[in-house]
């Protein structure tokens, strides 16, 4: 059985959100790649927004497309380098998720929606660099780990989109965690 146009809408979004990015994506840009008329959009999601924010969600959740495949072993070099390698070959997704976390500032529903995302994006980075599955991490390893990897990978990002050509390497950003943690105090 085929997909549904509900489905169709959101595959349709997701590569729109990959082509041309959030602000840059039109109604008739949707409706045209799913193949269906824009009243389905009205219909299935409720406006443009809320179909690209759930597009947006949904990629940022699965990683896949978004981040490229898994590291092996927890590898942090090769961790690093996808990351840094997605950040260049889909820089209108990441553009499209900052202007979806600046939008989300004024609209509480959206705002629920990334958090949400941000807390499993936390998840997700600790399985990265453990290999545990997700759902075998300790709290306190996604509160501690995943959150540290979180934030370096929305601070590269930016970097990454802004000013690539001045932005930290992976071998570069391994150092600077070293030279961090040598300078950690014993007990925190």
């Amino acid at each position: 059985m085929g997909m549904g146009n509900r489905e169709k809408l959101l595959e349709a979004a997701r590569k729109c959100l990959f082509e041309k990015g959030y602000e840059r994506t039109t109604v008739r840009d949707l409706a045209s790649a799913a193949g269906v008329s824009m009243a389905a959009i009205g219909y299935h999601f409720g406006s443009k927004e809320a179909l690209l924010n759930q597009a947006l969600l949904e990629a940022l959740d699965s990683g896949g497309q978004a981040l490229g495949p898994s590291a092996e072993d927890g590898d942090l070099g090769a961790l690093w380098t996808r990351l840094i390698e997605a950040f260049s070959a889909n820089r209108t997704f990441w553009l499209a998720s900052l202007e979806t976390v600046l939008r989300a500032q004024r609209d509480p529903e959206l705002r629920e929606q990334v958090a949400a995302g941000l807390r499993q994006g936390r998840s997700g980075m600790a399985h990265e660099v453990t290999g545990t599955p997700e759902d075998e991490l300790s709290e306190e390893t996604v509160r501690t780990l995943g959150s540290v990897q979180l934030a370096l990978l929305s601070g590269l990002m930016m970097q990454h989109i802004t000013d690539p050509e001045s932005a930290p390497t992976a071998t570069e950003v391994l150092a600077g965690i070293r030279a961090l943690a040598a300078r950690l105090p014993d007990e925190a």
